[in-house]
């Protein structure tokens, strides 16, 4: 039997740990510069790799740049393809976005873009942060028809 490869694309702001290193961060673009490529956590002395690319990870407190292949990456938290139950919308999650369309809400559901709900299947009941949501959407469009009929005629 043949090892099939599969060429993944991880997305910016996927959260990942390194499985050798240990390390949590979140993917913050790639690099093609191969003398900075390393495999299993260590620097690669001569880079004779076919990738194109690495990723470039933002470890929180470190102000340097880690970098990796995809396959030394254990992903924890990945962009998914979401339908609101709300209002049947589809939509790709953006993690480490925290309150904002298509992040994460503090009750820890994704945030529609359409219809700014939350996406957490295990209450029932919309959260506070939600409502805040909603109002202050509702306010910004009765800004904008006021503002319309007044108007250039």
């Amino acid at each position: 039997m043949s090892e099939r490869r599969v060429e993944v694309k991880l997305q910016d702001g996927t959260l990942i740990r390194h499985k050798v290193a240990g390390y949590e961060g979140r993917i913050e673009g790639t690099t093609a510069i191969k003398t900075c490529f390393t495999a299993r956590g260590e620097l690669l002395i001569y880079p004779t790799t076919k990738q194109l690319f690495q990723y470039r990870v933002v470890v929180k407190g470190e102000p340097m740049r880690r970098i990796a292949p995809a396959e030394d990456f254990e992903i924890l938290d990945g962009v998914v393809e979401i339908i609101c139950p709300r209002c049947q919308s589809s939509f790709k999650s953006k993690p480490g976005l925290a309150d904002k369309p298509g992040g994460r809400c503090q009750c820890g559901g994704w945030i529609c873009p359409t219809c700014l709900a939350c996406q957490d299947t295990d209450e029932q009941s919309p959260c506070l942060k939600q409502r805040k949501r909603l109002a202050r959407r509702l306010a910004i469009q009765k800004k904008a028809t006021a503002g319309s009929r007044v108007g250039w005629h």
